[in-house]
C-alpha cells in the first residue's frame, strides 16, 4: 500500500470518527448560515420608519438614509455624534438598528448640512449586496401566466439569482457581452427579509420582513428556453438592478395593494399591481420558510405582471437592445433606473 493511501485512509478515519462524536443539530434553523464559518444573528432589532440605500465612496459601498433635507451620511453623522452606526444596509439588516434611529434623530434635530447630501450628487450602488439567498418566483402574476399560455400554478415556482446579479439604481445591464439576443424586461417587488424564518406560518411570515424594494429580474429569454430549467438566461452579471432604496415594513403597509409599472424609453409596458399576485407575500415567504430558512438579508423576487415582451405575438416582439432606456416603478417604493449596453 502506498504512503498516500495509507495518509487518505487515515484522514477519513478521523472525519469518521469525528461525524460519530458531533452532536445532531435537531433544529435545522440552528445549522443555518451564510457558510465559510459565518453565521448570521437570527433576531436582529430590525430598523423602522426609515428609507435607506447604498451609495459608493472611495470604492465602497455605505450606508445613506433618505430624509427631507437630503441623503443622510450615517458615517459622518456617526463620527460628529460619537456613537456607533451600521456601515451599509447589510449591516444594518443583518445585525439591527444598532443606534441608527437615534442617530437619524440626532441629525435631523441638531446636525447641520454638512451631514446631508444632495440625492443627485451620489453614485448609487445596489440596495442589498450581500444577501445569502436569493430568490424568485415564477409566473405568480396571473395574468402573466395567461399572456405566456402557462397554467395559473397551484404552488409557487421558485427559482434563484446570484449575487453577481445584482445591479444598482443608475446601473448598466452589459447585454452585448451574454451570448443572447432575446432580452426582456420583469419589472418585480423585492422582499428583504429581516429575520431567520424557518417553518412561519402564513399569518406571522410579514413580521419576519424587513422592507420592500424596487427590482428588475432582467431576462435572457433565448437562454432562458433552452432548457427546462430557467437559471442560465437569469444568473448573467448585473441582470438583478434593485432599488434606489429599502422601505422598512411599516413604511409600506400592504405589500399586495401597490401599482406596479415598466417603462421602456418612455413608454409604458407593464401596469398592474401587486394584487394580481397568485401567491401573496406571505404564502411566499411562507411557503419557502418550509422548504429552506431564509436569513436576515434574504431576498425575494416576487415575480413579474403581464406585458412582458414574450408575450406578444411574435411579429410584435421587439427585444431590448443596447441603448435602452428602462424604469421600474413601484408605487411608495421609488423608480428604479438602468440602461442597456
Amino acid at each position: 500500500m502506498s504512503n498516500q493511501r495509507r495518509e487518505f485512509l487515515k484522514v477519513s478515519a478521523l472525519a469518521g470518527g469525528a461525524a460519530l462524536t458531533t452532536p445532531f443539530i435537531a433544529n435545522q434553523a440552528e445549522a443555518a448560515g451564510p457558510g465559510a464559518g459565518a453565521v448570521r444573528i437570527a433576531n436582529p432589532d430590525m430598523a423602522k420608519n426609515m428609507t435607506v440605500l447604498n451609495y459608493k465612496v472611495d470604492n465602497k459601498y455605505v450606508l445613506g438614509v433618505k430624509t427631507d433635507k437630503g441623503i443622510l451620511d450615517v458615517a459622518k453623522a456617526a463620527k460628529q455624534f460619537k456613537v456607533k452606526a451600521p456601515i451599509n444596509t447589510d449591516d444594518l439588516i443583518q445585525n439591527g438598528d444598532q443606534g441608527l434611529g437615534k442617530l437619524v434623530g440626532l441629525a435631523l434635530s441638531k446636525g447641520g448640512p454638512n451631514l446631508f447630501l444632495n440625492e443627485s450628487k451620489i453614485e448609487y450602488a445596489p440596495a442589498i449586496t450581500n444577501p445569502e439567498k436569493i430568490i424568485c418566483v415564477g409566473l405568480n402574476y396571473a395574468k402573466h401566466a395567461k399572456e405566456t399560455n402557462n397554467p395559473i400554478p397551484t404552488l409557487p415556482i421558485l427559482f434563484n439569482k446570484f449575487n453577481n446579479t445584482l445591479n444598482s439604481h443608475n446601473g448598466v445591464v452589459k447585454a452585448s457581452l451574454v451570448n443572447a439576443e432575446k432580452f426582456d424586461y420583469e419589472a418585480e417587488l423585492v422582499i428583504v427579509m429581516g429575520k431567520r424564518a424557518y417553518n412561519v406560518s402564513e399569518a406571522d411570515a410579514l413580521s419576519y420582513v424587513f422592507g420592500y424594494a424596487t427590482g428588475q429580474d432582467f431576462t435572457a429569454r433565448d437562454l432562458q428556453q433552452r432548457s427546462s430549467q430557467w437559471m442560465i438566461g437569469k444568473t448573467n452579471d448585473g441582470f438583478a438592478p434593485i432599488g434606489p432604496y429599502i422601505l422598512t415594513s411599516d413604511l409600506v403597509g400592504d405589500p399586495n395593494q401597490l401599482k406596479i409599472e415598466q417603462y421602456v424609453n418612455g413608454e409604458v409596458r407593464q401596469s398592474s399591481n401587486t394584487n394580481d399576485m397568485v401567491f401573496n407575500c406571505a404564502q411566499i415567504v411562507s411557503y419557502a420558510s418550509k422548504i429552506f430558512t431564509l436569513e436576515p438579508g434574504d431576498i425575494i423576487f416576487t415575480g413579474t405582471p403581464e406585458g412582458v415582451i414574450t408575450g406578444y405575438p411574435k411579429e410584435k416582439q421587439v427585444w431590448l437592445k443596447p441603448g435602452d432606456k428602462l424604469e421600474t416603478r413601484i408605487e411608495k417604493l421609488g423608480n428604479l433606473k438602468f440602461i442597456v449596453a
